[in-house]
């Protein structure tokens, strides 16, 4: 039987949401074992003068938990 769980985590980029997302994939993988997929949970952005400094996502990871 496979036993999966889900974490959230936050994740930036300065050039986009598919930057950011793929930050956030990269950087799970180096702290989680089996990470199966993700779902973006909510879309943000920092903003300065007018322009938007900082793209943002929080990423629901699911991971398969080791027997």
């Amino acid at each position: 039987m496979t036993i999966a769980r889900v974490t959230e985590i936050s994740s930036t980029s300065e050039t986009g949401f598919e930057d950011a997302v793929r930050n956030g994939i990269k950087r799970a993988n180096e702290t989680l074992r089996n990470v199966k997929g993700a779902w973006v949970k909510e879309h943000t952005v920092d903003c300065e003068n007018g322009n938007i400094t900082r793209y943002r996502v929080n990423l629901m990871v699911t991971f398969v938990l080791d027997d």
